[in-house]
């Protein structure tokens, strides 16, 4: 089929660029390979020309929009608490070094490999794999870890609502100057507890004049009262009810129903897919940025910010020595890039073919690591001022993970001038890092599930109620982790799902690319899609191609052996709780789970081909006749099987795949045996 729309028959001439298909170790006309081309039937003129996908998928409105959503996707709520907190526990200004190493080594070329899988298969985590059918399963593992991510995500932005509606209070219900926390703050018995960290974890009495504010308030802010409309008995987590993994206990009503309130957003943001997403993340991915500066300019004013900010640089060169710095190094880049997860990969997808992949991945890549680096001036010039007022080091106040941002940073707050406003501001910044990132691993989910089953996509109904049926499951199993034991089960989830799993996958998918499909083949096609690559492209592509070769397999390898030690000699706990050895193993179950994947559907895609168990392993390492049917990057045309092309993606491949083409080396293109 031509462009104008015309048939040909099989012999008319047309370019060897339409033609010909490219298989690992093998590549169409004009690209410095074998020169081999196809030889078609010549019994039978082309049938009616196969549908082209790539109609019927949507595209990005705009080249911003995409940016906007990686950036969003990859800036999350770990580069507020877990990247400043890595810093300064590693060597402070130190850290950087092996974080920017990772960064180059690690990050970018993986980063790269899954825009570029995306963008050039037009396809999700698992379609993508027509490249190479017996890794499908690192698709499948991809989606399983999203699945775990966003089960967990959402909690935290739960908890956020909580505190961004008790922020609509003066005083704020964690601050000294509450009555109810009068006599903690004035006691001289040495309780250790404070205001902030009993407001996280505990049951403080009722005190049903907050209720009423909030109520009053929920005219003029809505949903903020659709959250907290319960007994103001119930805070945050409860935890000393619960007495561990074994007994989660009662939902907490407040918390399962901002819970709610979470999924209906996430769902209505993302009911019209990208078209909608991709209009929300203009203001959730600028936002944080916004606050981020308002935050910096207000904590350096502050009395003991700069002893904050110098014990978050203050470099200790001994710390290099550390295995334990590198492997965090490479964890935050993991966790902040969201490598591994689909989420990149999907809304890759749907760009337009000829998008200079290169060019984002550096932009994203850069916006994102100058994120956690400028969130670091933003937490700990506050924590400096918090210090300094309790006359303790800074050491003391701060702590990992969510505690950081919701027990020492709200106690921070706290303590400003017009703690309320500050404390608004620093929940909706929290709000719109965590839904940017859920919209992205929710992408990957639902992608994944729509171009298998292709019929949804084209069905608007049945796309929103299979988003809305996925929502709702997510919402039910997230009840139990807003249980009075929850947190020991979300920080179960949270401590094995971008775990050694995640680790396996990226490395199964850096090894497949380059030796499988072909490192060659795939710079090709990105230099496919960069249509006026620029000289340097081809430079640059030399270290992305030494990169994935090379050193991310053995940085990769370096990462899992350091994370089996580290699992094996080190106990999980949460706070003075201490999982028991069931725990730990089913947190191995969980990752386990994802990274098997792998294995058995290699194993699937082997045992449903013929022949040897080696021309079995061939067959299955070759991309499918429909790996660029999606893409406009190559048409083949002649007596193809067109369900082969539209049906849903399996890992056999039939005679069809084979025997309706084949090589004939030396021919300089297509003939037809009817001499036409």
């Amino acid at each position: 089929m031509r462009d104008d729309g015309r048939k040909d028959q099989l012999g008319s001439p047309s370019s060897p660029r339409q033609n010909s298909i490219q298989l690992n170790g093998a590549a169409e006309s004009g690209l410095n390979h074998t020169g081999a081309s196809w030889q078609l039937p010549s019994q039978a003129p082309s049938p009616d020309p196969v549908p082209n996908r790539t109609a019927s998928r949507e595209q990005w409105d705009g080249k911003y929009e995409f940016l906007l959503s990686c950036l969003g996707y990859c800036v999350g709520l770990g580069n507020v608490w877990r990247f400043p907190y890595l810093c300064y526990r590693n060597g402070g200004g130190v850290f950087l070094i092996p974080y920017f190493l990772m960064l180059f080594v690690t990050g970018v070329p993986l980063f790269l490999m899954e825009l570029c899988l995306g963008q050039y298969g037009a396809a999700g985590p698992i379609a993508v794999w027509k490249c190479c059918p017996l890794l499908k399963g690192i698709g499948i593992g991809m989606v399983c870890v999203a699945v775990l991510v966003s089960l967990y995500y959402n909690v935290i932005i739960a908890w956020t609502f909580y505190y961004l509606g008790s922020s609509f209070q003066s005083p704020l219900p964690w601050s000294c100057d509450a009555l109810a926390n009068a006599a903690i703050c004035n006691s001289s018995s040495g309780e250790s507890l404070s205001p902030s960290e009993i407001f996280w974890n505990n049951d403080p009495e009722k005190a049903s004049v907050v209720v009423l504010y909030v109520a009053f308030q929920g005219r003029r802010y809505g949903l903020i009262s659709f959250c907290l409309a319960f007994p103001a008995s119930e805070r945050v987590l409860g935890v000393v009810n619960s007495e561990g993994l074994h007994d989660p206990g009662p939902v907490r009503p407040p918390l399962a129903l901002c819970l709610l309130a979470a999924w209906i957003i996430v769902f209505l943001c993302m009911l019209k897919g990208i078209h909608s997403a991709g209009k929300v993340v203009y203001v959730t991915a600028t936002f944080p940025y916004f606050v981020l500066i308002v935050l910096i300019i207000r904590g350096v004013t502050l009395e003991g910010s700069l002893q904050g900010i110098a014990f978050y640089l203050t470099p200790d060169w001994r710390r290099l020595a550390s295995a334990q710095v590198w492997n965090d190094a490479a964890s935050q880049i993991f966790y902040s890039l969201g490598i591994g997860v689909g989420g990149v990969l999907s809304m890759a997808s749907y760009n337009k073919f000829d998008n200079n992949v290169i060019r984002d991945t550096v932009i994203i890549a850069t916006g994102n690591c100058l994120s956690s680096f400028f969130a670091g001036f933003a937490i700990f010039s506050v924590l400096g001022h918090m210090a300094w007022r309790r006359g303790v080091p800074v050491a003391n106040v701060a702590v990992s993970g969510p505690g950081l941002a919701f027990v020492a940073y709200p106690e921070a707050l706290a303590l400003l001038p017009g703690s309320a406003f500050w404390s608004v501001l620093f929940f909706l910044m929290l709000f719109m890092l965590g839904i940017d990132t859920l919209f992205g691993n929710i992408e990957g989910i639902t992608t994944a599930v729509l171009d298998e089953f292709p019929q949804l996509r084209g069905n608007a109904k049945y796309k929103s109620l299979f988003l809305a049926v996925l929502c709702f499951c997510f919402y039910l199993m997230g009840l139990l982790l807003v249980t009075d034991g929850g947190i020991y089960w979300f920080t179960l989830i949270d401590s094995f799902s971008t775990s050694f799993g995640l680790i396996i996958i990226t490395l199964f998918m850096c090894i497949g690319i380059s030796f499988f499909y072909g490192v060659n083949q795939f710079c090709q096609d990105i230099i496919d899609m960069i249509q006026h690559c620029p000289p340097w492209c081809s430079k640059v592509l030399l270290y992305f191609k030494a990169c994935w070769v090379v050193f991310t397999p053995f940085l990769l390898l370096f990462i899992l052996c350091y994370i089996f030690i580290e699992m094996y000699n080190t106990s999980l706990h949460y706070g003075s709780y201490v999982y028991p050895r069931w725990g730990k193993a089913l947190g191995v179950c969980m990752a386990s789970i994802c990274c098997l994947q792998i294995l058995i559907w290699a194993i699937v895609a082997i045992y449903k081909e013929t022949g040897t168990l080696k021309e079995r392993f061939h067959k299955t390492i070759r991309p499918l006749n429909s790996w660029r049917t999606n893409n406009g990057a190559g048409r083949v045309q002649g007596s193809m099987d067109t369900e082969r092309l539209e049906g849903l993606f399996t890992v056999t491949l039939t005679e069809m795949d084979f025997n309706a083409m084949t090589w004939e080396e030396g021919c300089d293109g297509m003939r037809n045996s009817e001499g036409t």
